[in-house]
């Protein structure tokens, strides 16, 4: 199994590209705090990339110093640099990114759509979801 999940600040601006088959990726840097035994604290700065639709969202609503929760797959790479140097990348190729802050809209950025637990039922069971009645305790058998 290759699964991660971080919570974090992002360490950067997004930096949002699109690739020449024209998918949407987004980058940016995420530390995230480590404790000690001794309650010493070190961060950790992870690298993640988010691509189509997500990396349109990261790019739109999230900016450096947003809290951000990840949970993607860890993913290392190599290249030969320009001088021929072998280099390894890792980092986090992201499925579900939820912004936990909006720091956005205070500074011209548009806040991400406030879901709830309502809607995303909805968008799950739609009308099935409206026949749905609910059954008063005392009319239960046990």
């Amino acid at each position: 199994m290759n699964k991660a999940i971080l919570v974090g600040n992002l360490t950067r601006d997004p930096e949002h590209r699109t690739t020449p088959n024209n998918l949407s990726v987004t980058t940016f840097s995420v530390a995230v705090q480590r404790r000690f035994t001794q309650g010493e604290q070190k961060a950790d700065f992870l690298n993640i990339v988010t691509w189509r639709v997500l990396a349109d969202n990261c790019a739109k609503y999230l900016q450096k110093g947003s809290k951000v929760g990840v949970v993607g797959q860890i993913q290392t790479r190599q290249y030969d640099d320009k001088n021929g140097v072998r280099r390894y990348i890792t980092e986090i190729i992201a499925d579900e990114v939820e912004f936990l802050t909006s720091k956005g809209a205070s500074e011209g950025r548009e806040e991400p759509p406030q879901r709830n637990a309502q809607n995303n039922a909805d968008d799950l069971f739609g009308d099935e979801l409206a026949a749905f009645e609910p059954v008063d305790d005392a009319e239960l058998p046990f």
